[in-house]
């Protein structure tokens, strides 16, 4: 069974910083792309950003500038630092990862169970 866990998440004012973490555990035999979706309430999902495993990025525009995403992939992870953080960044922030588990033939996209972020004074 392949696994994706987020921490980090929590209560912060604005202007604030938090560091997110996600850990991809299991029988796993390679990690292609690894990202972070958000979900506020009410809204849709969406893309904050994605690295491949190369280290190239891309980051949703309201985000550029504030946020960086990272790897380590000798350990199967992937962190979000996210500063200057508005109220308008409040959602569930959810891990994403293209993995490919030893028992099956093809790329899976595995997502975490997400991890709250609220911003607020």
């Amino acid at each position: 069974q392949v696994q994706l866990a987020e921490s980090g998440g929590g209560l912060v004012q604005p202007g604030g910083s938090l560091r997110l973490s996600c850990s991809a555990s299991g029988s796993i035999a390679s990690i292609n792309a690894m990202g972070w979706y958000r979900q506020a309430p009410g809204k849709e999902r969406e893309l904050v950003a994605i690295i491949t495993r190369g280290g190239n990025t891309n980051y949703a525009d309201f985000v550029k500038g504030r946020f960086t995403i990272s790897r380590d992939n000798a350990k199967n992870t992937v962190h979000l630092q996210m500063n200057s953080l508005k109220p308008e960044d409040t959602a569930v922030y959810y891990c994403n990862a293209e993995i490919l588990a030893v028992s099956r033939m093809i790329m899976t996209a595995y997502w975490g169970k997400g991890t709250l972020v609220t911003v607020s004074s």
